[in-house]
Formats: C-alpha cells, structure tokens, sequence
C-alpha cells in the first residue's frame, strides 16, 4: 500500500485525456448557479479573531492560575526613605529546588528547642505575650504590628523571640521579625549581633529561603559580623540560587582575607557559582588548585560541578579531559559523576558519546540510576530520536530503574517541541496510569506547549488537573505564562502578567528577565526589551548566555543582522562562549536580513569543525538555506545532518520537498517522501500541500488535485493553501471549468476564497482573452468584500496588452474607478504609462 499511495512518476487520471478546453464562445462566472454562497465576511473575520491578541482570553487562564497559588505578598516594614522593595517568603513546594547544600554533604543542624517537648514555658513573661501576640497575626500585618510595639521589641530578648518562633514552627514569623529589626532597629544598640544573624542565616539556609537572604545580605553590612564559615557558605549559597554571582565571588574574597579557612563545601559552592556565571573556566581551574594546596580532597560534587560547568559553556574537549586527568590520579569516578559527563554530551545532542559513558559505567561496574537513564533520554531527543527516547522508560522499569517525573518531562517537553501535542499529553496519561506524579516542571512544560498553540481551554484545565496533586505553580510557571504572551500584538498581557506574577510574591529573577527580553522581542518591543535587560543589571544579576541569546532572538525576528553582529561581538569579547542556540539565531538573522554571506560564514565554519555540528545547527542551517532558496546549500546540510547520524523531523523534509518542487526535482522529492514513512513519520498538511505545488509547477493538474482528493480520504482537513494550489494548478492549464468545481468545493467546506484566489482566477481569464468574465469577477469580487489590489489591476492590463487590444486596456484603466471608487488617481496614471509603454516600446 506504501508503495503505491506516492508513485515515483505520477499516473495520470482518465479524465485528464477527455477534459477539453472551453468554446471561446462558452461563459464562464463565478455566480450562485456555479458555486455555493460564500461563507460569511463576518463569520470568516470572527474566526480569525479567535487566534488574535485582542480576543486571548487570558484573564480567563489568569484566574485559575492565581486560584491554586498560595497567597504569598508580603509587603516590608519601611523606616525613612530605607525599606526593601518586596521581600517574599518563599511557601512552595520545594522538592525542585537545587538543595546544593545537601548534595554536598552539609546538613544544617536542627536547631535547638528550649524544652524537650518543645514546650517555651521557661520564657520569661514578656516574651511569651510578645510571642502570642506575633502568631495572632496574619503574615501581611506583621510588619504594621512591629511598628506599633517598637519599643516593647526593643526590651525584649531577640535571639529568645526568633527561636521561640522557630520551635513552634512559625519560620516564617521569625524571618519577617529578622527582616523587621534589620530595617527598622539601630545597629549601635546592639539588638543585631552576630549571633543572631548566624541563627537566622541557619533558618533561612535551611528552608531554602535564598531570595529573602540575598536580599537581607544586601543592606547587612557583612563587613561589622564575624560569622562562621558554615554561615558565611549559605549566604554564598543564596547568592548563587538567584543568579548574583558577583555578589558571591565579592563575599567569598571578604571571607579569605578573614583569615575563615574555607572548607570542601564552600568550594564547591563557589564552583558552582563560576560555573552558573559562565565564561569562567579559568576561575575554576584556580579554585581547584586552591583546594588542592589546601589539602582538600575532591568528592563527586567537586568533579560533577565542573565538569556541569563545562557542559554550560560548551567546553566538550575541557570536560572529557578533565575527566581523563582525574582518572589518571586515581580518582574512581561514581555514578553522579558519570551523570555529569553524560549531561555534557547530552546537551550537545552527541548520543554516541553518550551511549559510549553508559558502557564505560557497565564495564566499571557503576550501576546506572534514573538520573543516568534520565541524560540519556535527554540525548536521544536532542538528537531527534523522540521515539528511541520514549522507549528508553521501558528500558529503565525492565532494568529495575523506575522512571520519574524528569523522564517523563523530558519526552513530553520533546514532543511539544516537535510539534506533537497529542502524543505529549498522551504520554502525560501514561506516566500518571504508571503511578508517576507530575511535579512542577511537568505541568509547565505542558502548559509552555499548549500557550504556543493558544490551546487555553486545555490550559486551564492542566492548571486545575495541578491544584488536584497540591502542585503550587512556581517562577517558572509564571516564567512559561510570560513567554506565552510573548507574541506580535500582546505586550499588554506581558505587562498584565508580569504585574500578577509580583502581586503573587515572585520577585523576578535572571531567568524571569531573560523571558522578558525574549518575549518584549517577540512583540517587537525593542524599547523594553533593552529596558528589562538594563534593570536585570540594576538588580544586580549578571547577563549571561541565554541574555544575550534573547537579545538576538529580539534581532532575528527583524532580520538586524548588523545590530545582531554587535552583540554577539560585545558577547564574545566579555569572555561568554556562543552556544549553539547563538549561533542558530544568527543563522536566522542572516536569512531573515538577506545576508546569504553571512549565513555561508557559519556554515563553514559548521562543517570545518570550528562549530560543533550539532543536530539543531543543522536542521537550522537546513530551513535558512531554503529561506534564502539556497538549493545547494540545503542539500549540503541535508547530507551533513545523515552523516552524523541524526534524525530529519518533518520540518526539515517538507522543507526539502518543496525546495525540490520550486526547481522541478519531482524525482528528489518523492525520495523525500519515502524518506518521511521510513522514519516513522506521517505527511501532515503542509507536506500534501508542498505535492501538491509540486504537481502545479509541472502542470499535472489532475494529480495536484488527487492529492488533494488523497488528504481529505486520510482524515486531513485542507485548508485555503490546499484550494488556492489546485485551483492555480487547472487555471495555468486553461482548465477553468475544472478551477471553477474547486472553488465551489471550497466554498462548500466553508472556506472564504481570498485576493489571491480572485487574483489567480483574474491571471486564467486573462491568459484565455476571457474578458467579459475578467470584468464580472471584479464585480463579484467588490461585491463580496474583497477588493482587487494592484496585482489584480495589473494581471487585466498585461492581460490585455499582450492579446493587442491596447484600446480595450487602456478603456479598462480609465473605467476602474466605476467600479472601485477606491482607486487612487497614483495608480490610475501609473497603469495609463504601462498601457502606453506596450503600445510605444
């Protein structure tokens, strides 16, 4: 059946032998007795609204994702013109958070209770009442309520306060007292000594509190308090949770000049925040000869940290030979190690190296875990191989390794990316049947890929499908919703969501910021992109690769290869390394601006090896080429994405198919075709339409239209393209009774013809000397609210001219403005010249 549903040369149908022109005498009209009505303007228009910004509706979604968030704003105390813009205490759910710390072997001590059951009945009076009056309180009114009792504060025990509330576990009352007291009480007095500062910097290590204590951090005067370095290591933690990297590299180097001997831990942290800033790869290898004078024994969060760092920057050849290097000194790596290194090939999409760590583990005896399992999935997909990828989580509960909620993702977020929804929210049915409950990265992944489809009923639905697993939405949520609006035309429900996600007590972070570049650029925003970008450097985060790749998203879309050539150049010469996203949106610069040189230079420099040739490059290389109708240069990156291996996705060969149609290479697109099936794919809708141009150019009409015959018999829906291309198919052929049973087939499925369907029946009459029916079809078209444009005008004209009728052209021209009243006299003399210039060569 395969064989014979795309025959490699077409057969045409019988009809096509017995059709016949029509009588030069025989009148042809598109009327109500040789089509159907049309459907509705209004219908047509009101259906076209419901993908535009203006009818979105998104306070809709709005509500529901504000019903299953927790209220969280908490407003600061404020002294003077001093106070802390916004300090949220962070109440979700966090089994997603990075808990570095505990990774790295630091367990923060359970803080003493004052009584054995937990009891505070030893407190002295005062304190108790003060500690009664705090919990009456709701958390929005504490910090009105400190104000009111200042002076009683001041004669109370501090430190008994904070840890009172602590015991009780009332965490959160104690840091908005600690936050209180920090803005509101002088320092002279005494009440804020190192010890109580130590105490909170514990609770707020220990319940992940990183924004309240980078922020608390940032008007504490460190320099005046001689903390422990177990303290000072989770306010440099803090700093590195939220992206303030100089911060953190500013505290560390206070803490050496101390005289604090930094201990394994806070080492590691700190390659973990050279390793997040990014272009730091000579920093780390500083760090690490400082432990190793120091006398520090590397453990795996040491080796996993830099060689993830590696993996960050692209640093492929610097990974694999530090990990060569440790294993020359002996070290023998472990499981989160590997990880690592298999984390560093899988983001480069290098499935075969991938494959070759998981060997070397088995042969090592390292039992592969869901994280091991979890990288290789990761892998397969960046590769293309979506379904090898989703056949891994059989692999894994066969080899007794359960698959988990990041395994899931990873395929889910792969099919949306690819396009493929429904087999994205079917394998998201599939993991909760198989007992896996969708976590937080889950549901965003889901929600990221339903907002590009506009698919908001199904949205709302998986926000409340999250309340039902008590799954709060986090930044990233909010950070998904920001993108989702980030489209032409919608910069108010960035805004509008932007102003919800703080009233909700997400302060924004790097990443948030990097979403508003990104998604003020997708709305053409230049103006506030570059404002975010500045006010993410007030906020004290530092740019990095992914800021600068949102820039020059914001670049491509306009084709300002130019200005794009600018930051990537400020880019390289602040030490950041591209990646390969950078260089992908260069590519689409390029395209974009009609710079065909510049996309050569990269290609070059693609297959010389100077840019690792992964499978995202050269799909992108692929679809610019064809931007620039660069046939060689398709073929060139076609042949280079086979030969390493990857998987062509259906983008990519429709692509070709229909770069093979404009240049009448039927027999290469076939291939493409039965490429298609032989990679397990299904032609979708642009893929029959691309056959079906490809049968137009040629002329073979009849198959153009048995294509067409063949989508609607698949389940497929064709749309005004799918029309549009026979309908020109059988009008190039002068077949215009045939055109003319496809345009009321079309009308029949409810589908408005447009200008260019007009235009390109105006081009078939024209071409046949049908005049009389050339000129009834402009009144139909007014009358049916589609009023013929300058190609129209000018098809008649040629039309005229070239049959000699010079007379009747020019007759036409000055007869338009009878029947098109909005016909400017700017055109009128410009057409009056053509006429005269056929006439007078």
């Amino acid at each position: 059946m395969e064989g014979t549903l795309y025959p490699n040369r077409p057969i045409l149908p019988v009809q096509s032998t017995k059709a016949t022109p029509l009588p030069p005498t025989q009148r042809l009209k598109l009327n109500s007795t040789t089509t159907s009505p049309l459907p509705p303007l209004k219908q047509q228009q009101q259906q076209q609204q419901q993908q535009t910004p203006s009818s979105f509706p998104l306070d809709s979604l709005l509500q529901h994702l504000l019903h299953v968030s927790p209220p969280r704003s908490i407003k600061s105390s404020r002294i003077g013109n001093t106070h802390l813009p916004s300090l949220p205490i962070s109440l979700e759910n966090q089994e997603n958070d990075d808990t570095l710390l505990e990774n790295m072997r630091v367990t923060v001590p359970k803080l003493e209770s004052f009584d054995d059951d937990g009891s505070l009945d030893f407190l002295p009076l005062k304190c108790k009442l003060m500690i009664d009056s705090i919990l009456e309180y709701p958390l929005c009114n504490l910090s009105g309520f400190f104000d009111s009792v200042k002076f009683e504060l001041l004669e109370v025990d501090l430190m008994s306060l904070l840890k009172g509330l602590d015991v009780l576990g009332k965490w959160d009352r104690a840091i908005l007292l600690f936050e209180w007291v920090v803005l509101n009480i002088n320092v002279e007095n005494d009440k804020l000594d190192s010890q109580v500062i130590e105490f909170m910097v514990k609770v707020l290590g220990r319940e992940s509190q990183h924004l309240v204590t980078s922020k608390l951090f940032d008007v504490i005067p460190f320099e005046d308090y001689s903390l422990d370095v177990r303290a000072w290591t989770t306010v440099l933690h803090a700093y590195s949770r939220i992206g303030k990297y100089d911060k953190a590299i500013a505290l560390f180097e206070y803490v050496k000049e101390k005289g604090l001997d930094a201990t394994l831990v806070t080492y590691n942290v700190m390659l973990d925040v050279y390793g997040k800033k990014g272009r730091s790869w000579n920093n780390i290898l500083v760090l690490l000869d400082e432990m190793r004078s120091n006398g520090l024994e590397f453990d795996e969060f040491t080796c996993s940290t830099v060689i993830s760092a590696c993996g960050r920057e692209g640093l492929l050849e610097e990974a694999k030979e530090f990990f060569d290097g440790l294993k020359r000194k002996g070290y023998v790596p472990g499981t989160v190690t590997y990880n690592s290194l298999l984390q560093v090939f899988g983001k480069a999409g290098i499935y075969s190296e991938a494959l070759s760590v998981l060997k070397e583990m088995e042969e090592n005896n390292c039992p592969p875990d869901s994280v091991t399992y979890n990288e290789l999935v990761a892998a397969y997909v960046r590769a293309g191989f979506l379904e090898e990828g989703a056949a891994l989580i059989g692999t894994m509960s066969q080899k007794g390794v359960m698959p988990n909620a990041i395994t899931y993702t990873t395929v889910i977020d792969a099919y949306g990316k690819a396009g493929k929804e429904d087999k994205a929210l079917s394998l998201f049915k599939q993991m909760k049947q198989a007992g896996c409950v969708p976590n937080v990265c889950t549901y965003n992944a889901i929600l990221g890929m339903l907002g590009k489809k506009s698919r908001v009923e199904e949205m709302m639905d998986m926000i409340s499908d999250m309340k039902l697993n008590g799954c709060a939405p986090n930044r990233i949520t909010w950070n998904t919703m920001l993108a989702m609006c980030g489209n032409k035309g919608m910069q108010k429900y960035v805004n509008h969501v932007f102003h919800e996600m703080k009233s909700c007590g997400f302060e924004p972070d790097r990443d948030t910021f990097n979403t508003l570049i990104r998604a003020y650029g997708r709305c053409d925003s230049d103006f506030n992109a570059a404002k975010m970008y500045d006010e993410m450097i007030q906020a004290g985060f530092t740019p990095c690769v992914t800021t600068y790749n949102a820039l020059l998203n914001a670049l491509a879309r306009r084709g300002d290869w130019r200005a794009a050539e600018s930051v990537f150049s400020d880019m390289k010469s602040k030490g950041f390394k591209p990646n390969e996203t950078t260089y992908s949106l260069m590519l689409h610069c390029y395209s974009k601006g009609g710079n065909v040189r510049g996309v050569e230079r990269i290609a070059k420099e693609i297959y010389d090896g100077h840019i690792f040739p992964s499978w995202m490059l050269l799909r992108t290389l692929i679809l610019v080429n064809f931007k620039c109708r660069s046939l060689m240069g398709m073929e060139r990156a076609f042949q280079e994405l086979q030969k390493k291996g990857y998987r062509p996705d259906l983008v990519i060969f429709n692509s070709m198919i229909s770069m093979f149609a404009r240049n009448k290479l039927y027999d290469r697109a076939h291939e493409m075709l039965h490429l298609i099936r032989e990679n397990g794919l299904q032609p979708d809708l642009v893929t029959y339409n691309s056959l079906m141009d490809m049968y137009a150019r040629a002329g073979e009409c009849w198959k153009a239209e048995e294509i067409l015959n063949r989508l609607q018999k698949s389940g497929g829906k064709p749309d005004l393209v799918s029309y549009n291309t026979v309908i020109k198919a059988f009008c190039r052929q002068g077949r215009m009774e045939e055109a003319v049973r496809i345009f009321s087939s079309m009308t029949e499925k409810g589908i408005r013809p447009c200008i260019v369907t007009y235009n390109t029946f105006i081009a078939g009459f024209s071409a046949r000397g049908m005049f009389s029916e050339v000129n009834e079809l402009i009144s139909y078209m007014i009358q049916h609210e589609c009023r013929p444009n300058e190609l129209t005008y000018k098809t008649i004209v040629d039309g005229y001219c070239k049959a000699k009728r010079y007379q009747d052209a020019m007759d036409f021209v000055l007869n338009i403005r009878e029947k098109d009243t909005t016909f400017d006299e700017e055109s009128l003399q410009r057409f009056t010249s053509r006429v005269r210039g056929y006439v007078e060569p």
